[in-house]
């Protein structure tokens, strides 16, 4: 990334404000704006999220704020309530308080003498998901928005359930909010009061998995910010962001079919990074991007930006399996609207182990699949962090405990841009059970490399509010929506639909083994084709290299571990995956702040006993100054019975060594359909 010191504006940073809420409470806030805003008011462009504007998000924050601000407008990155700086406490995502004290956030913007009156949203994950639902509140000053790496749908397409799946990664990620909810804010900026801050917020941390598993359906829990519910309360520009390797790409399709504003949407094959940063490459100058974008919506410029293709896409090439890539080779292509005139839908049916690209008829087989609980393992994360390394590797030995359907090999390269569905005609041996469905790119060589998955927990096959169990033996007919994608099929190599009963541990398993018959020559796959002789529309202004202003100075006083460990004991059968991101300890040079992060995840089961699986979570989070040392340890382990899960949580905290808290929980939460 190019570094950039010479702006159009000299830039004024506010290291710490007070923004005041109505109830007394105060949120922190930074704020970078140009220094002729004191006379000339310009407008404000707000990320508001919990991670800790002075340290854990500050030396990103410190690369594209300054930056904007130095294109004329006044950036203001506030902690959340009960989060970093921020009085108050932080007791669960997206609640009704959180979205409140945005709108006053925004109001106070308005009524600073260095702002004009206008606002606008932007972030990535919590950020995006704020940008979206703050602007379905329609505040009056908000005049557009940009959501990265988010979505519009918090049950069927977040971080907790898949097709009605319960997802690994809400383990995972309630245990990181387990630990973020429990540090304390900085004393340099809290006073004497730190200490009283910080008891509160652990006195009233709570392990959120345990609200998130008590709701297993889509009920008003989730439908409550999720925005689909309501298309048309966004009345304000979007432009929306993702990654192919990013858990929130099919997001960006939906907002561009169904909002009724003007809209961009943008998906390169990063992960879940912003694009300036983004990995893997190429990377690009997303932040020349943001500022077109604001400069259009929030000054006034007529500077094209709407003329560019509504969606931007990296159409990538194939590539052998690997779980993580520096660069993807591919090409940008432009879509004129979504869904895309380029794009028609190809069916194809699967027969004997095989898909047929012709028009042969196919007599109906039963086929018939039991996969052990091994299958998964080579899953990698539903969202990629790209670190630990965390993308698919090689779905051969998958395949193994599969059902596969190899198409012959292809005479004509292959380009798709979109969702593909597999539509499925089944019959399961129990109650309950899910299916996992594989889309792999197969190189002559055998190599397989994963190109999208989708998951369904067949109890939820007519609705995510309904679940219905099955009925052993029947049939049902059932579709299966795998992520979209944009990927290249070269001549040459074949596809493979891949089908299990099981995909552990990026999925929690049924509460038993499941044997299940797919019939082929009424089952099909459906592929959103995009004719290699379409035209690839190119924007306005090509996209430039990356760059940002230079980062918070940091120095990595101890460097940290990244591991990412699949294991088999063959004595007593326990299959588990490690994983460890260790940042080490990293400096804060101008506040004089050391800051270690480690978390250790272990997910194991014990051959196919589907009572075994288990999934356990370590954090430590750190922070020292001078004589000042602080500590916070969470522990988060889950587990199940047919019945019940089975949470069991521990939080302690220490300062100067000595232990000052301490807290456990053990519930059991009732199984239902999952």
């Amino acid at each position: 990334m190019r570094t950039v010191t010479n702006l159009p504006y000299s830039v004024k940073e506010d290291e710490h404000v007070w923004i005041p809420l109505s109830d007394g409470t105060r949120l922190a806030a930074r704020i970078w704006r140009p220094v002729t805003s004191e006379n000339d008011p310009v407008p404000a462009i707000l990320e508001y999220i919990p991670y800790r504007k002075r340290d854990l998000t500050a030396r990103r924050d410190s690369i594209h704020h300054p930056y904007l601000a130095g294109h004329g407008y006044a950036c203001v990155r506030v902690d959340l309530r009960g989060s970093g700086d921020s009085e108050g406490l932080l007791l669960d995502e997206y609640l009704e308080q959180e979205l409140s004290d945005g709108l006053e956030v925004l109001d106070w913007l308005t009524e600073q003498p260095w702002c004009d009156g206008r606002t606008g949203m932007m972030g990535i994950s919590w950020g995006g998901f704020n940008a979206l639902q703050i602007a379905a509140r329609k505040p009056s000053s908000l005049r557009a928005i940009v959501t990265v790496c988010s979505s519009d749908d918090r049950y069927a397409d977040d971080v907790h359930y898949m097709g009605g799946c319960l997802l690994s990664d809400n383990l995972s990620w309630a245990s990181t909010m387990f630990a973020y909810s429990s540090c304390p804010p900085d004393p340099a900026l809290a006073g004497k009061r730190w200490r009283e801050m910080w008891h509160e917020r652990l006195e009233n941390t709570r392990p959120w998995l345990e609200e998130w598993l008590r709701h297993q359906r889509r009920d008003d829990y989730w439908r409550h910010g999720s925005v689909c519910e309501d298309y048309s309360a966004i009345d304000v520009p979007v432009l929306a962001v993702s990654g192919w390797a990013d858990g929130y790409s099919n997001a960006v399709f939906r907002l561009l079919s169904e909002l009724d504003v003007p809209r961009k949407g943008l998906i390169g094959p990063w992960s879940h990074k912003y694009p300036h940063l983004g990995v893997p490459g190429p990377a690009i100058g997303f932040l020349q991007e943001l500022v077109r974008w604001w400069d259009h919506w929030l000054s006034g410029v007529d500077n094209r930006v709407m003329d560019d293709p509504m969606l931007r896409i990296w159409m990538q090439e194939s590539v052998p399996p690997s779980t993580t890539y520096q660069r993807r080779p591919g090409r940008w292509v432009g879509e004129p609207g979504w869904p895309s005139p380029n794009v028609r839908l190809a069916h194809f049916t699967l027969g004997v182990n095989s898909i047929c690209l012709g028009s042969e008829q196919v007599e109906e087989t039963p086929l018939d699949v039991e996969s052990p609980l091994s299958v998964g393992q080579f899953a990698g994360k539903w969202c990629s962090y790209n670190a630990p390394p965390d993308q698919p590797y090689d779905q051969r030995e998958e395949d193994g405990g599969s059902l596969v359907f190899d198409s012959a090999v292809l005479t004509n390269r292959h380009e798709i841009l979109g969702s593909p569905v597999v539509n499925l005609d089944v019959a399961a041996s129990a109650p309950n059970a899910m299916v996992t469905v594989r889309l792999s790119d197969i190189a002559p060589d055998g190599q397989a490399t994963r190109v999208s998955y989708g998951l369904l927990n067949l109890t939820h096959r007519d609705s995510h509010a309904e679940p219905e169990p099955l009925e052993p033996g029947r049939r049902y007919s059932v579709s299966v929506s795998l992520n979209g994608v944009a990927q290249v099929f070269p001549a040459g190599h074949k596809l493979r639909v891949s089908i299990s009963t099981s995909y552990w541990p990026l999925a929690w398993p049924p509460p038993e083994p499941v044997h299940l018959t797919v019939y082929a020559g009424s089952s099909e796959l459906v592929l959103p084709v995009r004719p290699t002789s379409e035209p690839d529309l190119t924007p306005t202004v090509p996209f430039g290299e990356p760059e940002g202003t230079p980062p918070l100075a940091t120095q990595q006083l101890w460097p940290g571990e990244q591991r990412w460990d699949i294991s088999r004991d063959l004595v007593n059968y326990v299959s588990a995956l490690d994983v460890v991101k260790d940042l080490g300890k990293v400096r804060f040079e101008e506040i004089g702040l050391n800051v270690t992060r480690r978390v250790d995840e272990k997910y194991q089961s014990v051959a196919d006993d589907f009572d075994s699986v288990q999934g356990s979570i370590d954090w430590n989070i750190g922070f020292e100054r001078d004589d000042w040392r602080v500590h916070t340890t969470t522990h988060t382990t889950l587990s199940c019975t047919p019945a019940e899960f089975v949470l069991h949580a521990q939080l302690d905290a220490y300062e100067n060594g000595e232990r000052v808290f301490s807290r456990n929980w053990h519930s059991t939460i009732p199984r239902d359909n999952v």
